[in-house]
């Protein structure tokens, strides 16, 4: 153990591949995540649904894309816009007939992806929700619509895992070799109060705990990382709520270190230099030196062509080059 901090270790598990297509669902962690495997060439589908908080909304908009279903008693029109109580409020639109055809695209390219995904990561934020009182159903967002319509619960760990339970014999009846991967994520949701946030992260780590015990999918500690490893407030954004650019890096490389072998990691810290590089803005552009670095970087880029999609950047790099240079 480390003198002055607890070190979580995230011991390698079956690897994730390049060639393995990702699904990653939930809430803003996510998409933080989400688009961080996107910046390393993987094949990812990254929160098409928007930002979702709670175990069971995340479990319907699954299931729901997959039976191309959309509930029509979850439809609200606010202030001549229309909006779903199950969809993130990015879902818009003047109309009900138009919002539920941009609901049933965004669908239909879920169910697309999700006959090839290799890989599901999801990401529970609370296990507080709210039910529509006029329907007695719970929802994925109240779209503003005022409190007194909802009644707020908090979800047990037994319908949280009753209710995965149905979502992964539904996905793995696709894809039988399917992986998930759950995560309870960092950001702590301090609007329930820090009692019941931590009420909520019990509730949501305990049915992780019990869905990896029946091996229906494996567990990554992120929450813990973020409470245990780098358990100081110089780890958050000025919000004092949100992990900093730091922590996500450093989350990100325990996941690296779990999922990823070591070819991988070569591979993807040599495109991590190569993009650190293209970053940079020469006040120069036709110098002898900066020309000099454009072509090692193309050589560079060239020497993983065949093991990364990096076409567009090899693209931008050959148009800066001066031949005659």
């Amino acid at each position: 153990m480390n003198t002055f901090r607890t070190e979580i270790n995230c011991s390698p598990s079956s690897p994730i591949g390049l060639d393995h297509k990702i699904f990653t669902i939930g809430s803003c962690f996510a998409d933080q995540f989400g688009q961080w495997l996107i910046n390393n060439k993987f094949t990812v589908l990254a929160n098409p649904f928007g930002t979702a908080y709670n175990p069971i909304s995340i479990h319907n908009l699954l299931l729901d894309a997959l039976h191309n279903y959309v509930d029509s008693n979850l439809f609200t029109e606010h202030n001549g816009l229309w909006f779903h109580h199950n969809w993130h409020s990015q879902f818009t639109v003047n109309s009900q007939a138009e919002l539920l055809a941009e609901l049933q695209r965004v669908q239909k390219q879920i169910r697309t992806f999700l006959q090839e995904v290799d890989v599901v990561i999801i990401t529970y934020g609370t296990a507080w929700v709210y039910e529509l009182l006029a329907t007695n159903q719970l929802v994925n967002n109240c779209h503003k619509v005022p409190a007194t319509h909802f009644r707020k619960r908090l979800l047990s760990a037994a319908e949280i895992e009753t209710s995965f339970r149905s979502l992964i014999q539904t996905l793995k009846s696709i894809r039988p070799n399917l992986r998930v991967i759950c995560t309870v994520s960092p950001v702590r949701h301090l609007k329930d109060t820090f009692e019941l946030n931590q009420v909520s992260k019990s509730a949501l780590r305990l049915a992780c705990y019990q869905i990896e015990q029946e091996k229906l999918a494996a567990y990554f500690p992120a929450y813990e990382i973020m409470m245990d490893d780098l358990r100081d407030y110089r780890f958050y954004e000025r919000d004092m709520i949100h992990p900093s650019a730091e922590a996500r890096e450093y989350i990100n490389q325990k996941f690296s270190d779990r999922y990823f072998t070591p070819d991988t990691l070569r591979l993807l810290q040599t495109l991590k230099e190569i993009q650190k590089a293209l970053a940079h803005k020469p006040f120069q552009l036709t110098s002898v030196a900066h020309q000099n670095f454009l072509k090692d970087t193309l050589r560079k880029l060239e020497s993983i062509q065949h093991q990364l999609p990096v076409t567009s950047e090899i693209e931008s790099v050959r148009a800066q080059l001066i031949h005659h240079a």
